[in-house]
């Protein structure tokens, strides 16, 4: 496979598709990026701003890149036949990146609509439009794994009950993961999965994009202890539980090697061997904040005081990830893998959650500036 090979990325303007687009571009690939369009701007503006963002608002070679817009539940995705035809020419990898992030039950619709339907459409028009060896991932979630207390194969599983998962969105990524296998099983789809745990900021030099996971909730104590400096709060989470982060340019790095290799296995899980304790992640906002935060595994909702209260129910997402230590195997993963020691650390942990909290405290100060002229 030569270094000129098309990939086509689909939801390309989130922040782990931006990150690879970029890598990629600096490698010499001809990238496709399917956005949607909004009111405000162009699927090309988005696209840049989202290259803009990552890349610290230094220069980004955009001469192979092409921004098409898409409409991911809609047959042909409303392109034009002869647009898809020559985006298809050559043989291509295409990762569907595209997902809803919203987990409650009011989303649900909406969540299914776009995880599990936006899939199917997605290999529907891939299988119509591909040449040859044309590849098709889809990228999935970890968590798709559920409340299962056994470690977590790279293999499929059956689809299961809401009972069985912590929210719809792990729910909605296993549904989608068996659509991949139907297609696999019964039309002779060249389909991969690959799982993501919860991807963070750049390994080595902490820079933080993104607000998912334990962002989110740095931002949240942020703000707090803004309003309410030098308090102390209890928080109900288990101190030795773990979060599995894996840094961007690792995830970035594996996909790239996917991209190169021919041969990949049918499922593998983007994960960190070396998981890291909540206590960590507590302690190192504690000393980033004004504020102390006590971890508590059983404090209930009658317990605490006005601003627990407050905390607790922004971590309606967090809470259900709160007491885990979840197992991942990683055996197709390491297939393709030339060496290990990408993990992070906590001290990489701590620069990471550093640069995010500046850069919140940065915003505000912008903001009040401009508020006070």
């Amino acid at each position: 496979m030569g270094t000129r090979k098309t990939i086509i990325i689909s939801g390309a303007n989130g922040y782990i598709a931006s990150n690879f687009i970029h890598k990629l571009l600096g490698q010499k690939y001809k990238v496709i990026a399917l956005i949607r369009p909004n009111n405000k701007y162009s699927p090309r503006e988005r696209m840049k701003e989202a290259l803009r963002k990552i890349n610290e608002d230094e220069f980004v070679n955009i001469a192979d890149l092409h921004v098409y817009s898409y409409s991911l539940g809609h047959k042909d995705f409303l392109i034009p036949k002869e647009q898809l035809e020559e985006m298809f020419r050559e043989e291509v990898d295409y990762f569907h990146f595209a997902a809803s992030l919203k987990f409650d039950l009011k989303s649900k619709d909406e969540i299914f609509k776009t995880n599990v339907g936006g899939v199917n459409n997605s290999i529907q028009v891939f299988s119509k439009f591909a040449k040859g060896n044309s590849r098709f991932f889809f990228i999935g979630t970890a968590y798709s794994c559920g409340k299962s207390p056994e470690q977590f194969k790279e293999k499929f599983y059956p689809n299961e009950s809401i009972t069985n998962f912590r929210n719809y969105y792990e729910q909605s990524k296993r549904f989608a993961e068996n659509v991949v296998k139907e297609y696999i099983d019964n039309e002779c789809l060249n389909g991969y999965v690959i799982r993501l745990s919860q991807v963070v900021g750049n390994n080595k030099t902490g820079v933080t994009k993104t607000d998912y996971g334990i962002f989110d909730f740095a931002k949240r104590m942020h703000s707090l202890a803004s309003r309410h400096p030098n308090k102390t709060v209890r928080i109900r989470v288990n101190p030795v539980s773990t979060q599995n982060l894996i840094p961007i340019d690792t995830v970035v790095n594996y996909f790239m090697r996917t991209v190169e290799v021919e041969y990949v296995p049918t499922i593998m899980n983007f994960i960190a061997k070396n998981p890291v304790k909540n206590i960590h992640i507590i302690k190192s906002l504690s000393k980033l904040l004004p504020i102390d935060i006590v971890p508590e595994r059983q404090l209930e909702r009658h317990e605490m005081n006005a601003l627990e209260r407050i905390i607790s129910a922004g971590m309606t997402f967090t809470e259900g990830y709160i007491d885990t230590n979840l197992q991942f195997d990683t055996t197709n993963l390491n297939k393709i893998l030339m060496v290990d020691g990408h993990e992070v650390s906590e001290k990489s942990v701590y620069k990471m959650l550093e640069y995010f909290i500046d850069t919140l405290s940065s915003q505000n100060r912008k903001t009040a500036m401009v508020s006070a002229l």
